[in-house]
């Protein structure tokens, strides 16, 4: 494994916790800054906004860019987020650390891939892809666990000072690691998935050839290709029936499969856990046939979710199928990177674009998972719902990988 690809992998690590830590603290940071729940409930929200905002507006921002120095620069701005937090005196210093830290994370992620790739041997790519989002998977696990650990022993702000360490570290790592131009990966044939053969083997130096794209309006115009809409769309709607069941994954623990509160937590470890093995076998699977792998992942979430309601009564069953859930719904992340970077000619935005069409669905499946409760079709109508989101996703992968094995004529989003 390129010692870049683990200084990546720790700074999507310490990314992740910023994400999920807040979650265990939050009781604690709404009394010492004297502020409601709800009102400290945006220190989650608020970041989710950002995340989907920061992804495109910075990766556009910094498109001419060596991307291992933007790399740096990133996970700088997230070092600085994180500072803030540990520091604030109050709310509003509190919610722009958060910001600040949030901004970094679709654009690193994004980014960050296509670094990955570079990496190593084409026929490894997607491998490369989750082991760098390994570290977002593992922070999954342990970061709820992690803030209230720390916050309970040695309070909050003690949570944000050790996650300030871990980005000092990545950046270190990035600067010192990463090849200084990392990043190039050939363009998309359209030959469904088989992936392209760059004129020449990328050797670990991070050069492979051609040069994709980089200034804004050549990244851009990687949008004409309805392959990279159709995985964008795949991918909105993967993760958002994923969490259509996961936002309310807890009422279904508790309420219909007789779970007690003190049991939520390791079970979502359980869940945590699933993540990990999903996105490690789904980037290997890709690596032999990508759309295959992306097909049957998505297929076996809507298969996971449905069979989660008709079972959620029973806590043995609920226990193997959160974990299934986890496994399933990740196993098309790296996959699904690699793919819409490569129809996209390697343009970063793309890629960044992906993590912005993940939080959209995000929200997307929460707010649907939520009418289905209070429409009084009870707790497990959010699984239900989820596997309509994934059977949707299904769907357009489905056509995606047909138009990608008999391209057309002229498969590109028509202009003016």
């Amino acid at each position: 494994m390129p010692s870049g690809l683990v200084a990546l992998a720790l700074g999507g690590f310490g990314i992740g916790l910023t994400e999920f830590l807040i979650a265990g603290l939050l009781p604690q940071v709404a009394s010492s800054l004297t502020v409601s729940e709800a009102a400290a409930g945006w220190l989650i929200s608020g970041y989710a906004l950002s995340v989907a905002v920061g992804a495109i507006a910075l990766t556009a921002a910094t498109a001419r860019l060596p991307r291992k120095q933007v790399l740096v620069g990133l996970v700088a701005l997230f070092v600085l987020g994180n500072l803030l937090s540990a520091v604030a005196p109050n709310y509003p210093v509190m919610l722009l650390g958060r910001i600040v830290a949030a901004l970094c994370h679709g654009s690193f992620f994004g980014i960050g891939s296509l670094v990955a790739r570079s990496l190593v041997a084409p026929e490894k790519k997607s491998q490369a892809v989750a082991v760098m989002f390994a570290g977002l998977t593992v922070a999954n696990v342990l970061g709820v666990p992690f803030g209230a650990l720390v916050g309970e022993r040695w309070g909050w702000r003690a949570a944000f000072w050790a996650v300030t360490a871990i980005g000092v570290l990545a950046l270190a790592g990035i600067a010192a690691l990463v090849p200084a131009r990392a990043g190039r990966v050939p363009p998309a044939t359209g030959t469904g998935g088989s992936d392209p053969i760059p004129p020449r083997p990328v050797t670990g130096t991070g050069e492979p050839d051609p040069v994709p794209p980089s200034g804004l309006r050549a990244q851009v115009r990687a949008f004409r290709s309805w392959q990279v809409w159709l995985t964008l769309a795949a991918t909105a709607l993967g993760y958002g029936g994923m969490f259509g069941a996961f936002s309310y994954i807890a009422y279904t623990f508790t309420e219909v499969s007789g779970f007690a509160s003190a049991d939520v937590a390791w079970l979502l470890m359980v869940y945590g856990v699933g993540l990990v093995v999903g996105n490690l076998v789904g980037g290997r699977a890709a690596d032999r046939d990508r759309d295959r792998a992306l097909v049957l992942a998505l297929l076996g979430l809507t298969l996971t979710l449905a069979l989660f309601g008709l079972l959620a009564g029973s806590a043995t069953a609920s226990v193997v199928l959160v974990f299934l859930m986890g496994v399933t719904g990740f196993a098309s992340v790296p996959g699904m990177i690699t793919r819409v970077t490569d129809f996209a000619h390697g343009a970063a935005l793309a890629a960044s674009a992906n993590v912005s069409a993940s939080n959209v669905g995000n929200a997307l499946g929460a707010w649907l998972g939520g009418l289905a409760i209070t429409a009084g079709l009870g707790y497990t109508s959010p699984l239900y719902v989820g596997a309509g989101i994934a059977l949707l996703s299904t769907v357009v992968m489905v056509i995606a990988a047909r138009r990608a094995r008999s391209p057309q004529p002229a498969d590109r989003v028509p202009t003016p």
